[in-house]
């Protein structure tokens, strides 16, 4: 049955791939600017500007430009900067693995700090630490993950001197100063995910520790801390994993923001980079890669929630 679930989840992200290809080649030539004349500049000849819309393959009908970059993307190949020359795939690869550092670490902080105040906040109901839960629950999605980072940037950074305000350090290159610039960019970036996980997780625990096995399990002297690890988390996750799933791709966007105000070079820096240029083909990958790895996360979010719960069908 498992088999057959996995199976029709397969053939559900296939034409949603092509569908994807389609909507990101689609809205990217929609953005206002000419490519060419970026290149070349206004005062550029009409020679020279046709001579490069032939030399970029611009010429040719969208469905057939959509087509040749579809065919090449199924190869691996994504082109070109129009810039710079350098391989899409190259550019977007290499900074892959900045923003997806980043991005793991805002995920951490959103399910520990989560888990944590949900936790603390059934153990301790109507306490001030409840209290303090909900109200982080509320303020985290309330508050702008851009003017969050400029708060502890100017307190932390600017002020203290604790940590870096910008740049980047590989974990691989240096794990001490990874920790330190990472900190603040994971922190901002991961805030909201915090306060979601937070929210839904209390939610679901405070139904689940009301249900009658719970109840059952008081009776025969099982401890409150006991019947929430033991009892409570296993059956309260699962709508946790849903919005964890949601969460990679909220957070892997909100990265173009949070990645330009810490001078990061991610693939977030690069889209903004690529925006400014008209620098349409390396827009593409990096839309493209991105949406991607989204549907791939939210491919294995189903077959998670599926292992978690074997009643669920397709």
């Amino acid at each position: 049955m498992f088999l057959k679930y996995l199976a029709r989840r397969l053939l559900y992200v296939i034409p949603l791939l092509f569908i994807t290809t389609l909507i990101v080649f689609s809205f990217i030539l929609l953005i206002p600017g000419d490519p060419v004349l970026a290149l070349l500049g206004e005062n550029a000849t009409p020679e020279k500007v046709a001579q490069l819309r032939q030399q970029l393959g611009l010429d040719q009908p969208i469905i057939m430009q959509y087509f040749d970059w579809l065919k090449n993307a199924l190869q691996g190949d994504l082109g070109r900067s129009i810039f710079t020359g350098q391989l899409v795939e190259e550019a977007v690869f290499s900074r892959l693995t900045v923003t997806f550092q980043l991005v793991v670490a805002a995920m951490v902080i959103s399910v520990v700090g989560g888990m944590f105040f949900a936790i603390t906040s059934i153990y301790y109901p109507n306490s001030w630490m409840d209290y303090v839960a909900r109200f982080f629950g509320t303020l985290g999605t309330a508050i702008p993950n851009f003017w969050l980072a400029m708060l502890l940037v100017l307190f932390f950074s600017l002020k203290l001197g604790w940590v870096p305000a910008t740049g980047f350090t590989s974990i691989n290159d240096n794990p001490v100063d990874f920790l330190k610039g990472i900190l603040l960019p994971a922190i901002s970036l991961g805030a909201m995910g915090t306060a979601q996980i937070t929210r839904h997780l209390r939610s679901s625990l405070m139904e689940v520790m009301n249900a009658d096995y719970v109840r059952t399990a008081y009776s025969k002297g099982v401890k409150r801390w006991r019947a929430i690890f033991n009892h409570g988390l296993q059956n309260a996750m699962l709508p946790v994993v849903t919005t964890i799933g949601i969460l990679f791709g909220n957070l892997l966007g909100a990265t173009v923001v949070i990645e330009t105000v810490f001078a990061i070079p991610g693939m977030g820096q690069l889209a903004v980079n690529s925006i400014l240029q008209r620098d349409f083909t390396m827009l593409q990958g990096v839309v493209l890669v991105m949406i991607v790895l989204v549907i791939i996360i939210n491919f294995i979010t189903d077959i998670v929630y599926a292992i978690l719960d074997p009643r669920i069908e397709y």
